[in-house]
Order: structure tokens, then sequence, then C-alpha cells
């Protein structure tokens, strides 16, 4: 059983790389079999899952084991302000789509994450 929980709260593309970094280090200092990483977007940061240079990172967090959640809220105000359109299935396969991001946020607060807004 995964002992230790962590909630990364992104809603600001520049934020990315902190709380990337962030999550790699909770890894190394609580071992993978030990760590339990969620980290939700929302605001512009959720467009970084369709366009980023830290899509490989994701990508080696995901194989470690970190979750990846997009607001489907904040997807489509992109799109309705032209930002950016995602077609949901162009996500990458390691992102999951949650109807709101702060609904996300309360009920794994509720199952025992501590929240981090890097």
């Amino acid at each position: 059983m995964k002992q230790m929980k962590l909630l990364l709260h992104v809603s600001d593309n520049e934020r990315w790389s902190v709380a990337l970094t962030t999550a790699i280090n909770f890894l190394k200092d609580v071992g993978e079999d030990e760590a339990d990483v969620v980290i939700v977007a929302n605001g512009t940061a959720a467009a970084s899952y369709a366009y980023s240079d830290k899509i490989e990172t994701m990508e080696v967090l995901a194989d470690k084991g970190v979750q990846f959640r997009a607001c489907r809220n904040s997807l489509k105000k992109l799109c309705a302000e032209g930002t950016v359109c995602i077609n949901e299935e162009a996500l990458p396969s390691f992102v999951k789509i949650v109807p709101a991001g702060i609904s996300e946020i309360v009920s794994k607060q509720r199952e025992g994450y501590a929240y981090v807004k890097p």
C-alpha cells in the first residue's frame, strides 16, 4: 500500500517545471513504491497537455505511476477563447479528463492527499 499521497495543482503554464521537479524529488525521497502522486491541471495549464516541451518528462513520470488529470471545463474554456482547442482523444494517453479540476482537487483531499500548489 502506498503511504504518501501528494496532490499537485497546476493552474498556470509557467509552473509546470516546478510541479514536475517537485514530483521527481518526492518520488526520489519517499520511493516510487511508497508514493501516490496526482497532478491536476486546470486553467491555462491544461493546454500544456496538448503542446509542451514537458510532455516527455510527464511520460516518464506517468511510467513511474504519477497520475495526470486535465479539467474538461478548462479545456472547453480555452477553446471558446480561441487559445487552443484540444480534442480529448488527441491528449496523451496518460492524461485522464475530469469534469472539473476543482472537484477532483477536493475529492483527492478528502481521500487524504496532501495538497501542494507549486
